[in-house]
């Protein structure tokens, strides 16, 4: 581990995950958060033991779940000697304070979790400094909790950054770093506005995706750069931008942090500037996880998250990445019910999406593989020679 530097394996804990099956929450989709919510406390270096599922009118303004089950929970991190429970939403103050007395140990929500996992995957001054301000508005309101938390605590899952820095702090001595942090993030604000004006007159695209869909290697593909990937959620933070030349045609490319649901709003206020590296493209390359079980809706989250960002419809190239991973689901011998979109192959599911696109702006891809990158970076020349065109019409560089 290098000096200066937290990784998220520096932790491991034994923890167990809580969500609620509610009338605005299916059965299905409560499983698919939990699942979610596994992976986000497994990039954090936590090893999840049980999920607990309660099904409710509506969360218990008191303690998210029912006392039964509440208790139910008591017993089994007693018996197994688990200190830490993660709820797959976020608690308010009283909820964290109501549990906490109740369990007598260490309670995340979703949002801290997402917070931590940003904070140990900040590298540059700017991600981190976007973290930090992130992660002391969310402590602000639990200022309480977290005094009476911290102090029986020793780093661990949701405790890094200015977690541990800030556990001497009162309110005034927060409020005034917060706004510290606010007046940092304006200056950098104005230095990335500065340094994306000084890139010129090339057309931007941008890599957009939800967390861990393969951006990042897409990236080191069309850029011949070593950009970090791995396959954990948020492996990028830092906006990076490289030139890439296709043919004759040179064009700025630029990897963004990755979506995902139920993102802490504290944190897309932090990281506007790096938004807005996807507000100022000229193209965007939405790239999709094929192979998740749930890519369908990952992809509708991202859509969602990209209008309330930017409402201007920008040009789209939607590509399928990890066609080498996916596997339909299998159909029962002899069903006589049509294929459900779970159990297409790759081909009906790529006619099914074509068909649905109109047959424009969309590629099956394996990054991993390089199968059909050539098709993508036709594609992506394509777009980028008629936006150039428009742009500058008398230019006749690429007539």
């Amino acid at each position: 581990m290098q000096e200066g530097h937290v990784t998220v394996d520096a932790v491991e804990e034994l923890c167990v995950l809580v969500g609620v099956i509610t009338s605005e929450i299916k059965e299905e989709t409560a499983i698919e958060y939990l699942e979610e919510l596994e992976f986000l406390a497994e990039t954090a270096g936590a090893i999840t033991k049980k999920k607990f599922l309660q099904k409710l009118p509506m969360a218990n303004p008191r303690t998210f779940v029912g006392t039964g089950k509440l208790q139910e929970i008591k017993d089994y991190i007693k018996a197994e000697g688990i200190e830490l429970v993660i709820f797959d939403d976020e608690l308010s103050p009283s909820q964290l304070r109501n549990i906490e007395r109740e369990l007598e140990c260490k309670i995340l929500d979703r949002n801290i979790l997402i917070l931590d996992i940003f904070a140990s995957r900040a590298r540059t001054s700017h991600a981190k400094t976007q973290v930090e301000l992130a992660q002391l508005q969310y402590m602000l309101p639990r200022l309480t909790r977290m005094w009476t938390h911290l102090e029986r605590q020793k780093g661990g899952i949701g405790l890094r950054g200015p977690g541990e820095s800030q556990i001497e702090s009162d309110r005034r001595v927060i409020q005034q770093r917060i706004s510290l942090m606010k007046e940092k993030l304006k200056e950098i604000d104005k230095q990335m506005a500065v340094q994306r004006g000084n890139r010129g007159q090339l057309v931007r695209v941008a890599l957009v995706g939800y967390t861990n869909v393969g951006k990042s290697t897409l990236m080191n593909l069309l850029s011949k750069s070593e950009v970090f990937a791995e396959n954990k959620l948020f492996a990028t933070l830092d906006t990076t931008v490289r030139k890439v030349v296709i043919e004759n045609l040179p064009f700025l490319l630029t990897d963004t942090v990755g979506f995902i649901r139920k993102l802490p709003h504290q944190l897309v206020e932090s990281f506007k500037s790096t938004l807005d590296e996807v507000r100022e493209a000229d193209l965007l390359v939405h790239v999709v996880d094929i192979s998740h079980e749930t890519f369908e809706d990952q992809y509708n989250i991202v859509n969602e998250t990209l209008n309330e960002l930017d409402k201007t419809e920008k040009p789209t190239i939607l590509v399928f990445n990890k066609i080498d991973a996916y596997v339909p689901t299998k159909r029962e011998e002899n069903d006589p019910n049509p294929p459900t979109e779970d159990q297409f192959t790759l081909e009906e599911l790529q006619n099914s999406w074509m068909s649905k696109l109109n047959n424009t702006n969309c590629v099956f891809i394996s990054a991993t593989d390089k199968e059909n990158i050539e098709e993508l970076k036709t594609m992506i020349y394509e777009e980028v020679k008629r936006i150039f065109k428009v742009r500058y019409p008398y230019n006749n560089f690429l007539y």
